[in-house]
C-alpha cells in the first residue's frame, strides 16, 4: 500500500464539512455531510457502478477495464472533495481491493487522482464500520443482527446501540456469486439451490456464534436488502423483509428465465444483474440464521466511516436529536409538540397494561406521530395532515428503521379528520394492529390537547374491553367542557364508522 503523506491542504476552508468514499465490489459511494450546531445533514451522495469485482481474473488481478472504471468514476469524486477539508475526509476500499494482486497498480493512480490516501480495511474492519453506520442511522434498541451484502463480502455483526459484541466478514458478495452461478445469464432453479447450497457453507463454520445470541431485531443494510425493500414498497407491501417474500421473488426470478428479461415490479435496471445471486444468499442467510423478517438501515459503512470521525456525535440520543431538528425546520410549535406526546405517553402507559405491544417500537412511533402531526401545517391547514404524510414519504428520519419511519407517516396521515384503514392495509397483522392502537391514542392526544394549554385536563382512566375503548373523566367534568365533549361526540362517530367504539363517561 502507498506510504505517501497527505497532501496539505493549499487554503482554509470551514471544517463543517465531512466526506467518506467507499471503494466497494459493485459501487463506489461517497456521501458528505454538514456538521452544524451538533446535528449533521447529508448534503450529498454519489454513486457510481464500477463492477470492480467482475474485472478479477482467474489470477486475481484487476483488468484494465475496471482499473479504468475506477478511476474514471475517482476522477468525478475528486472535483467535490476539493471544497473538504483534508482531515474530514475518509477513502477506504473493501473486499476486491483486498483480494486483487495488482492493487498497488490501482492505488498509485487512485491516490494521485484524489490527492488523498486510500485504506483497504480488512473485513472485519468493514464489518465494525457499517455496524456503527447502521447503529447511527437505525437507533437500535437491545441486542441487533446486522447483515451487509457487498459485491464481493458478505458481514454479519451482532451488536448492541453503538457496540458490535460479534462479527465477520465473509468472501461471497452479489457481483461474485454472479460470475459464479449466474454467469450465462440463465436464471434456474438449479443455479439458485447451487448458490444457496455454497452460501450456507460459507457461513457454517460461524453460524452458530450468531444464533447463540438472543437479538431483538434484524437490520438490512444497502444492497440487496435495500432493493428488495424498495420491491416491496414498490408493490404496496410497507412490511419488513420476510423469508416468504424471498421464495417469492425468487420464482419470479426463476420465471423470467434470464438475467435481461427480469421483470420485476419495483427492481431497478442498476440492481438487475446482480439481484438473484444477492437473493440467493439472502436465502441463505435467514434460513441458517433463523431471521424472522429483517428492516432495512438507513446507513452502511460510509455513515459509520462519517460518524467514526464525529467523536461527540455517538452519545447524542439519535431520535430525539432528529425530531429536534424536524420540528426546527418545519416550524412546528415544539410546546404544543411535547404537549400533545405527553399526554400520548400518558394514555399509552394505561393501554400497555392492557394489551400487548411487543415486537413493534410502539412508544418511539408515538413519540414521533404525537410531535410531528402538525409537520404540514405551515403549508395550510386544511390538509396538513396529508402535507405532512407527503413530507415524512420524502424526509429522512436517522434514528428510525424504513418500516417505523411508514408507520409514523400512516399515523400523522389519519390523525385527524376521516380514518382510511386502507393505509394501513400494506403492513403486516401484527404490525398493523399495534399501528391502529397507537393511532387511537394519537387522536385522542391531539384532540384532548385542542385547547393547546397545559394543566388543563383531569386526570383521565382509559379502559379497553375488547374492541370498547372507555374514557372515564371526573364527574361534571365534561358538561363543563362543551369544546372538548363535542370533539368527542365527533370522534366517537369517526371511529364507530371504521367499527370501533369509543365511549366517554365522567
Amino acid at each position: 500500500m502507498n506510504n505517501r503523506n497527505e497532501i496539505v491542504s493549499p487554503f482554509n476552508q470551514p471544517e463543517q464539512l465531512y466526506a467518506a468514499v467507499d471503494l466497494g465490489s459493485n459501487s463506489f459511494h461517497m456521501v458528505i455531510v454538514r456538521v452544524a450546531a451538533g446535528s449533521v445533514s447529508i448534503i450529498g451522495k454519489i454513486k457510481q457502478k464500477v463492477r470492480l469485482a467482475a474485472g478479477l481474473d482467474e489470477n486475481m488481478n484487476l483488468d484494465e477495464a475496471s482499473l479504468e472504471r475506477g478511476w474514471q468514476c475517482l476522477s468525478t469524486f475528486a472535483e467535490r472533495l476539493q471544497d473538504i477539508p483534508l482531515a474530514n475526509i475518509k477513502v477506504v476500499g473493501t473486499a476486491t481491493l483486498r483480494l486483487a494482486a495488482n492493487v498497488q497498480q490501482f492505488l498509485d493512480k487512485a491516490e494521485d487522482i484524489l490527492q488523498h490516501k486510500i485504506d483497504i480495511i480488512s473485513g472485519e474492519e468493514e464489518a465494525r464500520q457499517i455496524y456503527l453506520g447502521v447503529a447511527y442511522t437505525s437507533a437500535n434498541q437491545g441486542n441487533s443482527l446486522v447483515i451487509d451484502i457487498g459485491g464481493a463480502s458478505t458481514e454479519v455483526i451482532v451488536g448492541n446501540d453503538m457496540t458490535p459484541i460479534h462479527l465477520t466478514s465473509l468472501n461471497m458478495g452479489c457481483v461474485t456469486f454472479k460470475e459464479r452461478y449466474f454467469a450465462d445469464g440463465m436464471v434456474t432453479d438449479e443455479a439458485f439451490t447451487e448458490a444457496i447450497h455454497n452460501a450456507k457453507a460459507l457461513l457454517a463454520p460461524v453460524k452458530d456464534d450468531f444464533i447463540s445470541f438472543d437479538w431483538q431485531q434484524c437490520l438490512g443494510a444497502s444492497g440487496t436488502p435495500q432493493a428488495i425493500t424498495e420491491i416491496l414498497i414498490t408493490q404496496g407491501i410497507s412490511d419488513s423483509i420476510r423469508l416468504d417474500y424471498l421464495y417469492n421473488l425468487k420464482q419470479q426470478c426463476i420465471d423470467c428465465v434470464n438475467i435481461d428479461a427480469l421483470d420485476i415490479v419495483g427492481l431497478t435496471e442498476a440492481r438487475r444483474a446482480i439481484f438473484p445471486s444477492g437473493l440467493a444468499i439472502l436465502i441463505a442467510l435467514f434460513e441458517e440464521l433463523n431471521i424472522q423478517n429483517m428492516q432495512i438501515s438507513a446507513g452502511a459503512l460510509r455513515e459509520g466511516l462519517i460518524y467514526g470521525m464525529l467523536d461527540n456525535m455517538q452519545q447524542n440520543d439519535r431520535r430525539a436529536e432528529t425530531l429536534e431538528q424536524m420540528m426546527k425546520q418545519f416550524h412546528i410549535d415544539a410546546e404544543h409538540a411535547h404537549r400533545v406526546k405527553n399526554l400520548a405517553l400518558l394514555l399509552f402507559k394505561q393501554v400497555q397494561q392492557q394489551l400487548d405491544l411487543k415486537k413493534v417500537d410502539c412508544e418511539a412511533s408515538l413519540i414521533a406521530a404525537s410531535m410531528l402531526n402538525e409537520l404540514g401545517l405551515h403549508i395550510e391547514y386544511k390538509q396538513h395532515h396529508k402535507h405532512g404524510a407527503y413530507i415524512l414519504s420524502h424526509v429522512p428520519m436517522v434514528g428510525y428503521t424504513q418500516q417505523l419511519q411508514n408507520g409514523i407517516r400512516v399515523l400523522v396521515l389519519n390523525h385527524r379528520g376521516d380514518i382510511n384503514l386502507n393505509d394501513f392495509q400494506p403492513f403486516a397483522s401484527e404490525v398493523r394492529e399495534k399501528l391502529i392502537v397507537l393511532l387511537r391514542l394519537s387522536r385522542l392526544a391531539c384532540l384532548l390537547s385542542i385547547r393547546r394549554k397545559d394543566k388543563l385536563l383531569p386526570k383521565i382512566k382509559l379502559t379497553i374491553q375488547d374492541n370498547d375503548w372507555i374514557l372515564t373523566f371526573p364527574e361534571g367534568w365534561l358538561k363543563a367542557h362543551p369544546l372538548i365533549d363535542a370533539e368527542l361526540a365527533n370522534e366517537k362517530w369517526q371511529q364507530h364508522k371504521v367499527g370501533w367504539k369509543l365511549l366517554c363517561q365522567s
